[in-house]
C-alpha cells in the first residue's frame, strides 16, 4: 500500500520538480476545451522541468455515455490507476474530471492519504438539466461537493465561478485561469473557406448544452459554418441546412478555419471559461456573444468582442472589429503566466512511501 507523507524540506524548497500525474476522463479521440487544455498545460510542464503523465481512458474497456456517444465512460479503471501510482510514484495528483477514472483517483487518494487538487471544468448541474431536467439540481451540487471537498485545492477558471462555487457551499476553491498558445493559433494570411463571405464560425462540442440554435437560427449574410462534432449535430444539420457542419479540426487545420473566418460566434451560456475565444482572439478573429459568465470573464470591457443580448446585433458590431486588436489582446494571455498559477495551487510535494 502506498502512503504519502509530505516532505517539509521539500515543500520549502523553490523551484522543487514535480512527478504529477494527470487524472482525466476527457481524452482523445475527444476534441474540446478539456482535452485541449490539459495536453497544453502538461506540455508546459515538461518544459519547465516536471515529470508528467496522464491516466485516461484510453487502453481500458470503455462504454458510451448516454446521450453523448463520442464521449467514452472507462469500466473499472482502478486497478490501473493504482498500477500506473505504484509505477510511477507521483509527487502531486490531479483530479481534472468526475468521471469513472476521476472517482477512482479519489478513492484511492482519500483512503491512502495521498494529497491531491482537482478543477472544475464543465457546469453538470445545468448539464444534467439540459438532459434530465427531473434530476433536482440540488442534489448535482450535493455530489459535486463530496467529490471536490476532500481535495487541497479545487481549481476554476475566473474569480466569477470562485464566488459562485463558495455561494453553493464549496471551501477549498482557488483559480486556474487559461491561456493560449499564440505561437500556434495566430493569423494566416492566405487561409480562406469556399463559402460566401462573411463568415461566421462556431468552434466547439455540437451539443444541446452549447445553445448553437440561437447562432444557427439568425438570419445573417453570407455563411454560417459549424467546427466540432457532438450528439446534436445530425439533427442541427437536417434543420439548418444552409450552414455548413466541417466536423471536428484541430491542429494547423483548426487555425486555418478561425484565420478564414469573419467573426467567431460564441451562442453559450454555460461555459465556465471558453478556451475557444482566445484561440478565436489569437487568430484575429474578433467575437460574437452573451453578456454572460464566460465572454464577461476572458474578455470584459475589452474592444475585441461585441457583447449584447440580441446575438443578431452582436454579430453586426463584431464585424467592425479590427483583427489587429484581437491578436494585441490574446498576446496578454499567454499559457505560462496559466501553468505557474496551477503549480502554486497544488498541495506541497508528497514522497510516495509503501
Amino acid at each position: 500500500m502506498i502512503e504519502a507523507r509530505i516532505d517539509s524540506d521539500a515543500a520549502r524548497a523553490v523551484g522543487d520538480a514535480y512527478r504529477l500525474l494527470l487524472v482525466t476522463d476527457a481524452w482523445a479521440p475527444q476534441v474540446n476545451g478539456v482535452v485541449r487544455t490539459l495536453e497544453t498545460l502538461g506540455r508546459d510542464l515538461a518544459a519547465m522541468g516536471h515529470e508528467v503523465r496522464y491516466s485516461t481512458p484510453e487502453g481500458l474497456i470503455t462504454l458510451p455515455l448516454p446521450t453523448y456517444p463520442e464521449i467514452r465512460l472507462a469500466l473499472f479503471p482502478r486497478k490501473s490507476l493504482e498500477r500506473m501510482i505504484e509505477e510511477f510514484e507521483p509527487t502531486a495528483i490531479h483530479i481534472a474530471t468526475e468521471g469513472p477514472v476521476g472517482l477512482s483517483a479519489r478513492r484511492l487518494c482519500v483512503k491512502r492519504k495521498i494529497p491531491y487538487s482537482t478543477s472544475f471544468h464543465t457546469r453538470f448541474p445545468e448539464y444534467v438539466r439540459a438532459r434530465l431536467p427531473f434530476v433536482p439540481e440540488s442534489l448535482v451540487y450535493r455530489f459535486l461537493r463530496w467529490f471536490h471537498d476532500p481535495a487541497d485545492a479545487m481549481m476554476v477558471a475566473t474569480p466569477s465561478l470562485k464566488h459562485e462555487m463558495e455561494a453553493h457551499g464549496f471551501s477549498n476553491v482557488r483559480i486556474w485561469s487559461r491561456g493560449v498558445d499564440v505561437d500556434h493559433f495566430r493569423p494566416i494570411e492566405d487561409a480562406s473557406l469556399p463559402f460566401p463571405k462573411p463568415i461566421w464560425l462556431y468552434v466547439g462540442r455540437v451539443a444541446v448544452e452549447k445553445n448553437i440554435e440561437a447562432f444557427l437560427s439568425l438570419d445573417l449574410p453570407g455563411t454560417k459554418v459549424v467546427v466540432g462534432d457532438g450528439p446534436a449535430r445530425a439533427a442541427l444539420e437536417k434543420r439548418y441546412t444552409d450552414a455548413k457542419f466541417l466536423g471536428p479540426k484541430t491542429g494547423e487545420e483548426l487555425v486555418r478555419h478561425y484565420s478564414a473566418a469573419d467573426v467567431f460566434v460564441f451562442p453559450s451560456r454555460t461555459d465556465t471559461f471558453g478556451l475557444v475565444l482566445l484561440e478565436a482572439l489569437a487568430c484575429g478573429l474578433p467575437v460574437a456573444a452573451y453578456p454572460v459568465q464566460g465572454p464577461l470573464d476572458v474578455i470584459g470591457d475589452e474592444p475585441v468582442a461585441a457583447l449584447h443580448e440580441d446575438l443578431a446585433v452582436a454579430c453586426a458590431r463584431a464585424l467592425d472589429i479590427p483583427a489587429e486588436a484581437c491578436r494585441t489582446y490574446a498576446l496578454t494571455r499567454s499559457w505560462r503566466a496559466c501553468t505557474e498559477q496551477f503549480l502554486a495551487n497544488l498541495p506541497a510535494p508528497a514522497r510516495m512511501t509503501r
